[in-house]
């Protein structure tokens, strides 16, 4: 049975991972059989909001722990060392991917990247582990891949500020429905917009369903292609 990681920023959306985006993720995964292993940087949030009021709170609070929420205490902190355990990586979206994998929600295309997340990614994609970037998670990845002579086809959904950071950092945006997905073959990388869209559950359930289909595929044919 293969293994996939999803890769939490928290718990809850406007300062951590999206937690409907993150329970659809496991659930398809589930449904097909493939087990999973939630991953989660120990690092401090940017901030800890009231999602009630969507207000700053001053609280400070762990990445990690608060990840714990969502994979039910079943996490372990997130390193290289795990790409060789899995068989492919997933990241769900949430403000937390903007905020706690980098600073982009603050700065931009002028953020920075947490060296953990940027390492991960690099090596995911550097050695064509299948890598599935849901909601704004694809400018993350866009990001940890700025310089460096990959260009993955991605997608944030439609046209926007999001789009053409995804477009500037050196990859290459694609358009897409809330539904469906974006699948680059020749380096294994899977996207879906979910909340980028104003979006129903059931249309977001959809595009992430899609994703996992497609990262399945991927994974038998994983160690056919590797990069030195």
């Amino acid at each position: 049975m293969p293994t996939v990681g999803v890769v939490l920023s928290g718990c809850g959306y406007l300062d951590g991972a999206e937690i409907y985006e993150a329970t659809l993720t496991l659930l398809s995964l589930d449904k097909r059989g493939i087990s999973y292993q939630c991953l989660a940087p120990d690092v401090t949030q940017m901030h800890v909001v009231n999602h009630k009021t969507g207000e700053a709170t001053g609280e400070s609070r762990n990445v990690l722990v608060e990840a714990a929420r969502i994979a039910r205490g079943k996490i372990e902190p997130l390193s290289e060392a795990w790409l060789d355990k899995l068989d492919a990586v997933i990241f769900p979206g949430g403000f937390g991917a903007a905020k706690n994998y980098c600073d982009y929600a603050v700065n931009g295309e002028d953020c920075t990247i947490h060296p953990i997340v940027e390492s991960f990614m690099q090596k995911a994609v550097t050695n064509r582990k299948p890598l599935g970037v849901i909601c704004i998670s694809p400018v993350v990845l866009a990001r940890a891949l700025k310089g460096l002579d990959l260009h993955p086809q991605l997608t944030v959904g439609k046209s926007s500020g999001a789009s053409q950071a995804v477009d500037n950092f050196g990859s290459h945006h694609v358009e897409c429905v809330v539904t469906d997905c974006i699948v680059d073959h020749e380096l294994r990388v899977v996207s879906t917009p979910a909340y980028m869209y104003s979006a129903r559950i059931s249309e977001v359930a959809l595009g992430i369903d899609k994703l996992v289909e497609q990262i399945a595929a991927l994974i038998p044919a994983q160690n056919t292609v590797a990069v030195a």
